[in-house]
């Protein structure tokens, strides 16, 4: 699956960026497992992978604002990903 021209030279900044965001994803997977198995001894930091999950949401939401809808399926996630992320705070803070 190629997402550029078969033509156009590799964007190697492009997949360096692609790869470093992949990175450090993974890891935050990690912390969220962790989070969520230690819940009780974790606190704050449930607030900040909360603010992760938001501030995802919405630089979704600022792309979609400065160059347009990627598709349906990007503004589906969009609002979950911002829905998900105030979810995590609110129920973090209800606790």
């Amino acid at each position: 699956m190629s997402f550029l021209p078969k033509e156009s030279s590799p964007q190697l900044v492009l997949d360096n960026l692609l790869r470093f965001l992949g990175g450090i994803y993974f890891s935050g997977g990690f912390l969220f497992i962790y989070a969520a198995c230690n819940i009780e001894k974790t606190g704050n930091i449930v607030y900040l992978l909360g603010l992760m999950v938001l501030f995802s949401g919405l630089g979704r939401l600022y792309s979609r604002i400065k160059l347009g809808s990627a598709g349906k399926y990007f503004d589906y996630i969009m609002l979950l990903e911002m829905l998900l992320g105030f979810s995590i705070i609110l129920l973090e803070w209800i606790r």
